[in-house]
């Protein structure tokens, strides 16, 4: 995750001792530290060499496979919690991909950058694409096949028959419940099948 404060948010939300599966695990830096800090195991999934050296150096479990292909190797609900950091935005498939987390995991956890957060809107309103901490790319060069909204999400949540357990903003490692779609530059949502 871009934001180190929304780490340590988001991994509060893992139950100790979980078995968990990181969807787009990056370097590995989240599931280190749940490793470490809350005694959770399981592995990463990435596509990219580099972050794939770094989450052998951190000595995080990590498969190199494109998540656009899916998830069929791992059975149902064969890990605790399925977590989609930063990942959803990136993907092809995503409506697929978040059926396939809750299938996969007992619960999932997502979070990614909230496009309806309000300098992005002041962006807009200006006439230009947002370029901020959260979403730090020209709107020519950015990695995002997608961006979304808090309120966007929990409408696909809906159509796929997903119960959201909780859901919630953050906001420099700061849980933002009032208002999120609006006051937040990340949306958290955790979900079941």
């Amino acid at each position: 995750m871009s934001e180190h404060v929304n780490m340590h948010a988001i991994a509060r939300l893992v139950p100790e001792g979980a078995r968990v599966l990181d969807l787009g695990c990056g370097d590995g830096a989240l599931l280190d530290y749940l490793q470490t800090h809350r005694g959770c195991t399981g592995y990463g999934v990435e596509i990219d060499d580099v972050n794939i050296q770094a989450c052998i150096k951190r000595g995080v479990n990590v498969l190199q496979l494109n998540l656009d292909e899916g998830l069929t190797m791992f059975a149902d609900q064969s890990f605790d919690v399925v977590l989609q950091i930063d990942t959803l935005q990136h993907l092809r498939n995503a409506e697929v991909m978040l059926r396939e987390t809750v299938r996969v995991g007992r619960t999932g956890i997502l979070a990614f950058p909230n496009f309806a957060h309000w300098p992005n809107r002041l962006s807009i309103l200006t006439g230009s694409m947002p370029v901020t901490k959260r979403l730090p790319y020209q709107w020519y060069d950015t990695p995002n096949i997608r961006v979304g909204t808090y309120a966007d999400f929990a409408q696909l949540a809906t159509q796929n028959h997903l119960k959201i357990i909780d859901s919630f903003g953050l906001q420099e490692g700061q849980e933002v419940r009032g208002w999120p779609n609006l006051m937040a530059g990340t949306a958290v949502f955790k979900l079941k099948g």
